[in-house]
């Protein structure tokens, strides 16, 4: 299985902290979020990456390589005019058409056991899982309700905060297959949560959810980016 590390993030608002580089190089325990979610999945037997990049891409490319060093194989795709989530991911189709994969938000420090998700997915025959956590302020991500079977009702990117109607958002963990590329336009940009989501529900496509123990923390503020620091250093990321 391959997993789509998306890791385009300009980390703009962590420039205030002296951290000119792209958001998955920021450090965190002495080494870049990047190189934490490589461990992640290594460490449950995926070791085959694409990971586009737009800013700053040398800082990515000269640290990483191939991927060898760290016992994986990685594939870049350089954008050089930002896709979006999906866009990133239709570009580079013709690497993921064999078999169910995995899309990965790269600015959030995680911890997760991806077998429950891939299960999951597996025995609801879905052609999209997304995978959930519950947020304090959902109204920040996309906001997903489902049935009773995990089926998802409706998926709304950053709704207005008087019409969230649960706390359970995504947590940019995505379970894929192969034909959700046929919905994604080629060479221009398109959003997950605003356009690919919707428009599977609109065709009744199975789209499911489930929220897996996890530890999700954005990294994209100093604040945020202190409280994955403190947690790290605590042992507390479970």
């Amino acid at each position: 299985m391959k997993a789509f590390i998306l890791a385009a993030g300009l980390g703009t608002r962590l420039r205030s902290l002296g951290l000119d580089v792209p958001k998955v190089m920021v450090p965190i325990g002495g080494k870049p979020l990047l190189e934490h979610h490589l461990e992640l999945f290594k460490r449950q037997g995926i070791r085959e990456f694409i990971v586009n990049l737009h800013f700053l891409p040398e800082k990515i490319t000269s640290y990483f390589g191939d991927g060898s060093r760290f016992g994986v194989s990685i594939t870049y795709s350089h954008e050089p005019e930002l896709l979006g989530t999906a866009g990133a991911v239709k570009k580079m189709e013709s690497e993921l058409r064999g078999e169910s994969f995995i899309v990965f938000y790269g600015d959030n420090l995680v911890r997760v056991d991806f077998a429950p998700l891939l299960e999951f997915h597996r025995i609801r025959q879905a052609q999209a899982t997304v995978a959930l956590f519950a947020s304090p302020e959902p109204w920040t991500g996309g906001v997903v309700e489902t049935d009773s079977n995990g089926r998802v009702l409706r998926f709304v990117e950053k709704p207005d905060r008087k019409q969230v109607s649960t706390n359970l958002i995504s947590a940019g963990i995505f379970v894929l297959e192969p034909q959700v590329l046929d919905m994604i336009p080629a060479g221009q940009f398109y959003d997950f949560g605003r356009d690919v989501f919707p428009k599977l529900l609109a065709e009744s496509r199975p789209v499911y959810a489930m929220a897996p123990k996890a530890y999700i923390q954005d990294v994209g503020t100093p604040e945020r980016l202190a409280r994955a620091q403190r947690d790290f250093e605590k042992g507390s990321l479970k």
